[in-house]
């Protein structure tokens, strides 16, 4: 298993960062390739199904992870999905979402594990994934961002 961390602070309380993780924040976080069609959306509860279907131009793939683990405490929410039916170039995948309370906002940590059908190709889909959740940093950024006082 190969492992990505990514962190991203931002303005906004994390129980107001939980209310965000929407099927809207889903869409958004989508990157321009592979284009991404929400087939199902259910949520961030334990029990819930997120299914899309990436299209690769020549080819479409559908990928569909169950929401395992949810949690909320005084100090993070976090929810966790791993994936049921997953492309053909991965055999696991792990991802827990945490929002954890910070002084002046959250911070937004993306942990993501996941194996390949092959060694080489686990290290090869590294830069590739890191890129994908990279993408995500200025959307939490702008989406989270501190609400104007009128």
């Amino acid at each position: 298993m190969k492992h990505i961390r990514i962190s991203t602070k931002v303005d906004q309380s994390y129980l107001t960062v939980k209310e965000g993780f929407n099927q809207s924040l889903f869409k958004k976080l989508s990157p321009p390739f592979p284009p991404v069609k929400l087939i199902r959306f259910d949520g961030s509860v334990e029990g819930d199904i997120v299914s899309m279907e990436l299209n690769f131009i020549f080819f479409k793939q559908v990928w569909t992870s169950e929401i395992t683990k949810d949690h909320t405490d005084s100090k993070e929410f976090y929810f966790i999905d791993q994936g049921i039916k997953l492309p053909f170039f991965l055999k696991k995948w792990k991802h827990k979402h945490r929002i954890i309370k910070a002084k002046n906002g959250s911070i937004i940590l993306d942990e993501i594990s996941y194996q390949a059908p092959y060694a080489w190709l686990t290290l090869l889909l590294y830069p590739a994934l890191y890129l994908q959740f990279l993408y995500r940093k200025p959307i939490y950024k702008k989406v989270f961002k501190k609400e104007s006082k009128l």
